[in-house]
């Protein structure tokens, strides 16, 4: 299959022959109409086929004669003609485009050995004088191969309806996607839900989400709370809580509550869209291990008939009587069974199921390359923020001083930072609405930069910020001293909090480092995998991060996007095979100088488009699975190739006769084009064998 390769409509390649893929399925399709029609020919061939091997076989192997030899050639011609001029037409037009185009393939050799079987077959029963007595077999009839040419299409033809039917089976993973999306959705207008397609949802929309309902589109939660399932984009199975503001992603599943959600993104702008056309792309790409069955395909069929030519000699010349028998069959065996199609369907179908196998698990490969390129890195860089971290701060401790308690000093604090644009307030905030916390009003906020912020909140006067801010009101921050430095030390910021003039506690804010991390690094590198950290972030919570996750093999701090970049190059120099993990825009540049670059779905759109691979689950996790999708199909890939090679490098000598001077035996152009059915179907099931990998 070549998918440089565009038509508008669906019809063979015209460089190998092989059907066309559909640029991407729609649930709207049908079944292949050239399966369709392969399908009816098969077991019109089938059909035929059978009392033609009856009339053969039976003369042959059992010597039971059911009609006499002149007979039996019109009555084999009879049934053979509508199987190899109908049924195997296709393969003569296939075979008759290879010459005009300079482009042999597989389709050449069927439509040279079928063709030169029937009509040797069909001259010897018009005019049986024109060939030599030597020629005929002992009662005076020149012999007929009807039956080899007919069974060699309809086996051809069953190789190309089971190959069909499982390519077919690849577009699975796309389907599976485009079924998510609802094919309508529940549009709010002035207090009135119409049910209306899908298609006329417009950005903007207020749209109501049912319980057990999908997310028509991608949107904001404007009203309600629920928790709702995005193991289709995540493979994560645990809910994700959603209330006001909470990003929602069309294809996703609402659980028990109601929610009202804003329409933020619709048609091809939606993540579910923008997957499918990364499945489709990745799924017509071409793996650079490809060239070397393009490389070997672009001289083995000229091959293969200058082999079944001379094949064709040395039968004639040297060969028992009938000569000329002998030396037709072995030449048609050799180019029944050398039909390069296995090898033709040896990487793209890996390709196909492989990456269809990665979207179910999170893993969307943007091209074949980078497939095999992650297959061969042995080091791994990646950004700690949203990568190692969760990338979203939140609270991890509270420490109170006198009578208040943590809930009271969290819902003082909430409601002072609830006005404030610092980074970590929205944790603080956050960290209050999870406990249900009564947050009041505050008044007289004011923001002290670099220090922190005060307010009056229900009649109490609160200051939260740093030493200098406590020093600022005249309040002594060493009270609670050490246990804010064994924050510190544990890689969080602390905030000071004062109340009515007194020191009441301190709230502490971390980004955590992510729950599997550790568990992925030694994952990685068991697989021989370096792992080392690029962050801008100071050398000291770097470092914290680190020991976190058990250690890593190196760790650059206060970094700049640029020099991210530089390093990944510095590694490259020196020979390493780098991948490069990151979720932001200034992981952007390094994800570009990588070998591959791995992109975590949660993260910025310029990180998702500087990657090969992007992971939907943005965490190290995901790396992991994709890391095992890449083995897997480049293993897979290596094994078709294999199959794909033995198969031919056994077959073609033992269809040139090569046993005969040993044991008699030679074979038979239908057990040839059985043999050559048999290649295609090894290699289509192997590659099936991807859709059970466990990532």
């Amino acid at each position: 299959m070549h998918p440089q390769i565009r038509r508008d409509a669906p019809g063979p390649c015209p460089i190998c022959g092989m059907a066309l893929e559909p640029e991407s399925p729609s649930l709207d399709d049908g079944p292949s109409p050239e399966l369709v029609d392969f399908t009816r020919r098969f077991w019109v061939a089938s059909v035929l086929a059978v009392p033609l091997l009856v009339l053969t076989m039976g003369a042959d192997w059992l010597k039971l004669r059911l009609l006499a030899p002149a007979v039996s050639a019109w009555v084999q011609l009879a049934l053979a003609t509508p199987i190899v001029l109908w049924a195997g037409a296709p393969f003569f037009q296939r075979g008759w485009t290879s010459v005009k185009t300079r482009r042999l393939n597989m389709f050449t050799l069927i439509a040279i050995g079928v063709g030169t079987a029937f009509f040797y077959s069909l001259v010897a029963t018009l005019a049986p004088g024109w060939f030599p007595a030597a020629g005929r077999t002992s009662d005076g009839m020149t012999p007929v191969y009807y039956e080899a040419a007919a069974v060699v299409v309809a086996l051809v033809l069953l190789g190309q309806v089971l190959e069909l039917r499982a390519r077919a089976s690849t577009g699975k993973a796309i389907r599976a996607l485009l079924n998510l999306a609802p094919k309508t959705a529940r549009r709010i207008t002035g207090g009135a839900e119409t049910e209306i397609p899908l298609s006329e949802v417009v950005t903007a929309d207020r749209l109501r989400i049912r319980p057990g309902e999908a997310v028509p589109v991608d949107g904001v939660v404007i009203e309600g709370r629920s928790s709702v399932d995005e193991s289709m984009l995540t493979g994560e199975s645990l809910p994700v809580a959603k209330s006001g503001a909470s990003p929602l992603t069309g294809g996703t599943i609402n659980g028990a509550g109601s929610l009202e959600m804003e329409a933020r993104a619709v048609g091809a702008d939606t993540v579910l869209a923008r997957i499918v056309r990364m499945v489709a792309d990745a799924q017509r790409s071409r793996a650079p291990i490809q060239a070397v069955a393009d490389r070997i395909s672009g001289w083995f069929v000229p091959l293969v008939v200058l082999i079944a030519v001379v094949t064709f000699v040395v039968w004639i010349l040297l060969g028992p009587a009938p000569r000329l028998g002998h030396a037709l069959l072995n030449m048609i065996a050799v180019l029944i069974i050398a039909c390069p199609c296995a090898l033709g369907l040896a990487t793209p179908m890996s390709i196909m199921v492989g990456t269809g196998r990665g979207a179910r698990a999170g893993v969307l490969v943007k091209n074949a390359e980078a497939l095999q390129a992650f297959e061969k890195v042995d080091t791994l860089v990646i950004d700690k923020t949203g990568t190692l971290t969760e990338g979203r701060p939140a609270l991890v401790g509270i420490t109170t001083l006198g009578a208040i308690d943590e809930n009271d000093l969290l819902a003082l604090a909430a409601a002072v930072e609830g006005r404030s644009e610092h980074p970590l307030a929205h944790a603080i905030v956050s960290a209050a609405e999870e406990r249900e916390l009564a947050v009041g009003e505050p008044d007289n906020f004011e923001s002290q930069v670099g220090m922190g912020a005060s307010a009056r909140v229900a009649g109490r006067a609160v200051v939260i910020g740093n030493a200098a801010q406590m020093q600022r009101i005249g309040i002594d921050a060493t009270l609670i001293g050490e246990a804010a430095d064994a924050k510190r030390r544990d890689g969080a910021g602390v905030m000071l909090i004062a109340v009515d003039g007194a020191l009441a506690g301190l709230i502490a804010v971390a980004d955590p480092v992510r729950a599997n991390a550790r568990a992925a690094i030694e994952a990685l590198r068991k697989q021989g995998l370096r792992v080392i950290m690029l962050t801008g972030d100071n050398l000291t919570t770097a470092n914290i991060v680190a020991r976190a996750v058990g250690g890593l093999d190196g760790v650059h701090a206060g970094l700049k996007p640029q020099d991210k970049a530089l390093i990944v190059g510095e590694l490259r120099a020196a020979g390493a095979k780098v991948a490069m993990a990151g979720d932001g825009v200034n992981d952007a540049p390094a994800l570009a100088a990588a070998d591959v670059g791995l992109a975590m779905g949660t993260g910025a759109d310029v990180a998702i488009e500087s990657a090969g691979i992007t992971l939907t689950k943005g965490d190290l996790a995901a790396v992991v699975r994709a890391r095992t999708l890449a083995k897997a199909t480049m293993v897979n890939i290596r094994q078709n190739l294999f199959f794909s090679f033995l198969f031919n490098g056994v077959g073609l000598p033992i269809a040139a006769g090569g046993l005969y001077p040993f044991t008699g035996l030679l074979m038979s152009p239908m057990f040839a084009g059985a043999a050559m059915a048999l290649s295609s179907f090894t290699v289509v099931t192997n590659a099936l064998r991807l859709n059970r990998v466990k990532l």
